[in-house]
């Protein structure tokens, strides 16, 4: 069963990281997760406040867990607040479906497991993490 590695984790955050300074977005935190939800990296610029960490959590996990970017997860939620509500008051990990979160494919195109960010814009987010995927050598979705 294909799993992401470390390295690999380690790489798509630091590129993401390195993709915030460059566009000078305000500090971030980033966590990527594997396909149970567990953290497998993650961090928190300096500036960047708390909650950002909970959050970036929050779309990694919500993107492995409905195996779906967070663009569509807000999307579809928009659609059906009720249902998703009852996913994050009930969900054992955080659940926040909002743009910022991809998953992250191997070259088969198997999901190995996802990356969230939050700090700046939604769109701002989910372009960082695009990067640091892209970085890892692996594919978004």
């Amino acid at each position: 069963m294909p799993t992401l590695t470390l390295d690999q984790a380690q790489t798509a955050l630091h590129g993401a990281l390195q993709a915030a300074r460059s566009h000078q977005f305000r500090p971030m935190a980033i966590v990527v997760v594997d396909t149970a939800g567990t953290v497998v990296a993650a961090a928190r610029e300096d500036g960047a406040t708390p909650l950002r960490m909970t959050i970036a959590t929050g779309k990694a996990c919500a993107a492995i867990g409905m195996g779906a970017n967070t663009r569509l997860l807000a999307k579809k939620a928009g659609e059906m607040p009720a249902f998703f509500g009852s996913i994050a008051t009930s969900s054992q990990q955080p659940f926040v479906p909002q743009t910022g979160a991809m998953l992250m494919l191997d070259a088969s195109g198997t999901v190995v497991g996802a990356i969230g960010a939050s700090g700046g814009t939604g769109d701002e987010d989910e372009l960082i993490v695009t990067v640091g995927i892209d970085v890892a050598g692996l594919a978004a979705r």
